[in-house]
């Protein structure tokens, strides 16, 4: 159900679902959950881009399978996987072309970095089957503000790129969207990765926290990149 790469240290995740608009069924879940979290403790990556087969990013839930399946196994995949983006410290950069719906939108969301074609389609439709997006309004709220979050999930209505890249949820639209992330994949992957995890490890820690706090797990984190070779090492060279 997926499809993936390795190369120049940036771990390629396609969703290889085409005949089902790559809706998130438990086995395709499961095999990006899993695949992301393996790649966070493997030192050969320091990127991860997820990119999708077909005309569709993702259709959102695999609703024929929402019935049958045990409740308790769906809220605990869905969960891990709603929130790849605040758990994992490896930067993950998405392309999307086609709809992006419901999960699918989550999963966009989740990116630390997104990319869409202009005439991608975003939207929490899941108000149109009698069902509030919870899962996946926290990645939505960090991505555009709760305002927006609520207006859109209360509507349910879809929107293109360009509102998608206004509202804060894409960060730029290009013709080829994977193309220009697998640019930027690989540009990331040659940073330091050690600094690159300090970076997200604050952004996460810091999300919610007041500003005495943010400055506390700040101070604590910028201890331990301070003491990172690559840190010390940059600064040797730019004093001689």
């Amino acid at each position: 159900m997926i499809e993936t790469q390795l190369e120049n240290r940036v771990l390629r995740l396609t969703l290889n679902r085409p005949e089902k608009r790559n809706a998130l069924n438990i086995a395709l879940c499961k095999a990006i959950v899993d695949t992301i979290e393996a790649a966070e403790s493997d030192p050969a990556v320091n990127a991860i881009l997820l990119t999708a087969n077909g005309k569709a990013f993702c259709a959102g839930m695999d609703l024929s399978e929402t019935l049958s399946a045990e409740r308790s196994q769906l809220d605990a995949i869905h969960e891990r996987l709603f929130t790849l983006g605040s758990r994992i410290r490896k930067p993950i950069i998405a392309a999307v072309r086609g709809p992006a719906l419901a999960g699918g939108t989550g999963l966009a969301a989740n990116a630390h970095i997104l990319l869409a074609h202009p005439d991608a389609t975003f939207g929490l439709t899941e108000i149109r089957i009698a069902l509030f997006p919870i899962l996946i309004f926290r990645a939505i709220k960090a991505a555009v503000g709760e305002r927006r979050a609520t207006e859109l999930a209360l509507t349910g209505r879809r929107f293109g790129g360009n509102e998608a890249k206004e509202y804060g949820l894409v960060h730029e639209l290009c013709i080829d969207p994977e193309i220009r992330a697998a640019g930027i994949a690989r540009e990331i992957a040659t940073l330091n990765p050690r600094a690159v995890a300090h970076g997200l490890d604050y952004i996460h820690q810091t999300r919610d926290a007041t500003w005495a706090e943010a400055g506390e797990i700040g101070s604590r984190i910028r201890a331990e990149a301070l003491q990172n070779p690559a840190f010390k090492e940059a600064i040797h060279d730019f004093l001689k």
